[in-house]
């Protein structure tokens, strides 16, 4: 099975992992990295070297520059905003030209890890990680890591709880309501307490 192109979406790269569908209106630049069954919602954009792992969900109108790296199984919702740049200025511009010269000068990569999910319209500033299974919720702005399980809402975005894999809040005893697994907090973070 190999990928599937929308008539109307335009695909420049060659790394597009089998399975993953591209759909209307997306541009996939030459040199960004898509991995297998993921799919790319319409008007998506993605620039030379973003990295999309394998089973991504990215929904539509979602912009991802040079520098952001989606581990496998994110979901990343319509309209996110991601940043690559903390100090951004017009690379145009006399005063700051030099420094836009080499990428290594001004790119902050930012990772969302495996299982993270970036509610709709959220913004990721620049050089953040979005923790496995963490969620961000719609409209967040997130201005700090984000731990693994952590949910965090609001702007600036602050810790509102826990949650499973699954994708439930946990409750205060640590216990998914859903699937049942029981959490213990270590080093800072829920560890699934059946894991040993």
């Amino acid at each position: 099975m190999s990928m599937y192109l929308h008539p109307q979406a335009l695909c420049e790269s060659d790394q597009v992992g089998e399975g993953t569908r591209i759909w209307a209106f997306a541009h996939i630049m030459r040199g960004a990295v898509i991995g297998r069954d993921c799919n790319i919602g319409g008007g998506t954009f993605v620039e030379s070297g973003a990295v999309i792992g394998d089973r991504v969900t990215i929904k539509n109108q979602v912009m991802l520059w040079d520098g952001i790296h989606i581990h496998d199984d994110a979901f990343i919702g319509p309209g996110v905003i991601f940043c690559n740049d903390k100090f951004p200025r017009s690379p145009r511009m006399p005063e700051v030209a030099h420094r836009y010269d080499n990428p290594a000068n001004w790119r902050d990569s930012t990772i969302i890890k495996r299982g993270a999910t970036v509610g709709a319209g959220a913004v990721i500033l620049a050089g953040l990680t979005i923790g496995q299974f963490a969620m961000v919720g719609a409209g967040a702005v997130v201005t700090r890591d984000v731990r693994p399980h952590e949910l965090v809402v609001g702007n600036p975005a602050k810790w509102a709880g826990w949650v499973c894999a699954c994708g439930r809040r946990l409750s205060r005893e640590m216990t998914c309501p859903v699937c049942a697994k029981v959490f213990r907090i270590d080093d800072d973070k829920p560890i699934d307490a059946s894991i040993r």
